[in-house]
C-alpha cells in the first residue's frame, strides 16, 4: 500500500502537477532555475499528503533530494539526441531510489524479500529474453526465408519493436491468466496484415509473415507456459 501511494505521488509529481513551461525552464537554466526547486518542493508536499503520516518525513526528503539530484543530472547530461534515454533513465532511477527507500523504511523480513526475489527475476528473465534476444534469434531463424520487402513507407525497425510488444503482451496474458487475450492479439495482428498481404499478392512474403508471426507467437507462448511452471515450483 505504501509503495502504491508513493508511486502515485510520484507520477502526479512529475506528470500531472509539472507544466511543459516548468521542463523547458530547467533544461534552460539548469540548477539556476526556481522551477526545478518548486518541482522538487511539489513531489515533497505530495509524499507528505499521500503518505498521511508524521513518520515518514525523513524517507520523503531522502526521496526528494535523490529527485533533485536526478533532475539535475539529466539537464546537465541529456543532449537533443539523447532526450529519449535520458527520460527512460531518469524514470529508472526514481523508481530505483523509491524502491531502495521503500526497503530501508519498511525493512522487509529476508523470507520476504527471498519470495519476492522468487517471482520477480523469473519474470524480468522472461520479458528480457522476449525483447532483443528473441528478436535476434528469429532474425537468424528467418534470414534463409527473408524476401525483398520494401520499407520506403515503414518506420525504421518497426516490425522488430512491434515483435518484442506483441511478445511481452502475450507473456502478460499468460501470466494473469488471460488465454484469450492472446488469441484477440493474434485475430488482430491477422486483421492488420491483411490488407498488406492483399495488396502485396506476393505468396513468398505472405509465407515469410505467416512464419515470422506463428514464430513470435510460439516464443512468447513457450516462454510463458515455462514461466508458469517456474513460478508454480516457487510457491510450492
Amino acid at each position: 500500500m505504501l509503495f502504491a501511494q508513493i508511486i502515485l505521488a510520484h507520477l502526479i509529481g512529475d506528470f500531472v502537477l509539472q507544466p511543459r513551461t516548468w521542463v523547458a525552464e530547467k533544461e534552460e537554466r539548469k540548477v539556476r532555475s526556481p522551477k526545478l526547486y518548486l518541482h522538487i518542493l511539489v513531489h515533497f508536499a505530495l509524499l507528505i499528503l499521500l503518505t498521511s503520516g508524521r513518520s515518514f518525513w525523513l524517507p520523503a526528503l531522502i526521496i526528494s533530494a535523490a529527485h533533485l539530484i536526478i533532475d539535475l543530472t539529466k539537464v546537465y547530461a541529456q543532449s537533443p539526441n539523447s532526450r529519449r534515454f535520458w527520460f527512460f533513465a531518469d524514470q529508472g532511477l526514481h523508481f530505483a531510489v523509491i524502491t531502495a527507500v521503500l526497503l530501508w523504511f519498511e525493512q522487509p523480513s529476508v523470507d520476504g524479500l527471498r519470495a519476492l526475489g522468487s517471482v520477480l527475476f523469473p519474470i524480468a528473465a522472461g520479458v528480457t529474453f522476449l525483447t532483443v534476444p528473441a528478436a535476434v534469434a528469429m532474425q537468424v531463424i528467418l534470414s534463409k526465408f527473408s524476401p525483398e520487402i520494401g520499407e520506403e513507407n515503414s518506420l525504421a525497425k518497426a516490425g522488430r519493436y512491434i515483435g518484442m510488444l506483441e511478445r511481452v503482451l502475450i507473456l502478460i496474458f499468460i501470466l494473469i491468466g488471460q488465454w484469450e487475450g492472446v488469441g484477440f492479439l493474434l485475430a488482430a495482428k491477422s486483421i492488420f496484415r491483411f490488407g498488406d498481404l492483399k495488396e502485396a499478392r506476393d505468396r513468398k512474403l505472405t509465407e515469410y509473415i505467416m512464419i515470422g508471426t506463428l514464430l513470435s507467437f510460439g516464443i512468447a507462448l513457450l516462454t510463458g507456459i515455462f514461466l508458469n511452471f517456474l513460478l508454480a515450483g516457487a510457491q510450492i
